[in-house]
């Protein structure tokens, strides 16, 4: 993994760490648990992909526990099937909220919408001690519901005072921030948000600090307000908000949990509910 060290000897709040993650075919891996996943959990997981909606079916199912899933688009759209009764189309500005809890297996809920080609996020949330063995939960947010505050949209949590349909936890804020070429823009975290980063998805921008397409960046431990400004071509980015995720990560291949305790009970309910 590709990681630079910043200085952080100024006043404002500085980036901590940067990285391009490394890619395996169209998704790029940003951030696992094992890695940045320590410096910003509850954030563990970060993936950007690009690819061909037929490609699609090629993700296959998979299970999760201990966790939820936050995938966001930021170019084209899919289609979508909670499997109780919801359906219809995601594109950009939309959201699918995953809470695994005790356990769940996916991947076939999204499929090939209308667009020929997708780009977007799928970020990982480590659950606290009282959800992470709770009931699973799917819910999709289409873009006309989701709130906006200036340029960003409110993809979970809460943010100057709008809130997200996604029923998610309230310690944590995720944006989907779109700025025009040049575009100035200050994040204000909600109280005791200290943990904090920005991925690009399109363009470049300077928050204290360059920040390219395909960049995620960490910042230090504050909950001082982040400056942004976008860059010639504008920036279209993910920004995470999270009160400091206070639990150890206890890792299973597809899983996080706060202790091994946990985990057990989770990748035991994984291979109970094993669909094949």
């Amino acid at each position: 993994m590709s990681t630079q060290m910043l200085d952080q000897t100024t006043t404002q709040r500085s980036i901590a760490a940067i990285t391009r993650g490394h890619s395996h075919g169209p998704i790029t891996r940003l951030m696992s648990p094992s890695d940045f996943g320590q410096l910003l959990k509850p954030f563990v997981f970060l993936d950007l992909f690009e690819m061909e909606t037929q490609t699609m079916s090629q993700m296959g199912i998979h299970p999760h526990s201990g966790i939820a899933t936050v995938t966001v688009l930021t170019e084209g759209d899919v289609h979508y099937n909670d499997k109780v009764g919801h359906e219809g189309y995601m594109g950009v500005g939309g959201v699918e909220w995953m809470r695994a809890g005790t356990g769940i297996w996916h991947g076939d809920e999204m499929s090939q919408g209308k667009s020929k080609r997708i780009q977007g996020f799928q970020l990982w949330v480590a659950l606290d001690a009282e959800l992470e063995l709770s009931s699973s939960f799917t819910q999709f947010v289409e873009s006309d519901q989701t709130p906006a505050v200036g340029p960003a949209r409110v993809m979970i949590g809460s943010y100057a005072g709008v809130t997200s349909p996604a029923r998610s936890p309230q310690n944590m804020t995720y944006l989907l921030v779109t700025l025009a070429p040049n575009e100035r823009w200050q994040f204000v975290p909600e109280p005791k948000q200290s943990t904090a980063f920005i991925a690009v998805a399109k363009g470049d921008l300077d928050a204290n600090g360059a920040i390219t397409a395909g960049d995620l960046a960490a910042f230090e431990d504050s909950t001082d307000p982040i400056d942004i400004q976008a860059g010639a071509q504008g920036a279209t980015f993910v920004l995470g908000s999270a009160i400091p995720h206070p639990y150890p990560l206890s890792l299973g291949y597809y899983s996080v949990h706060t202790s091994p305790e946990a985990l057990a009970i989770g990748e035991a309910e994984i291979l109970r509910i094993r669909p094949f």
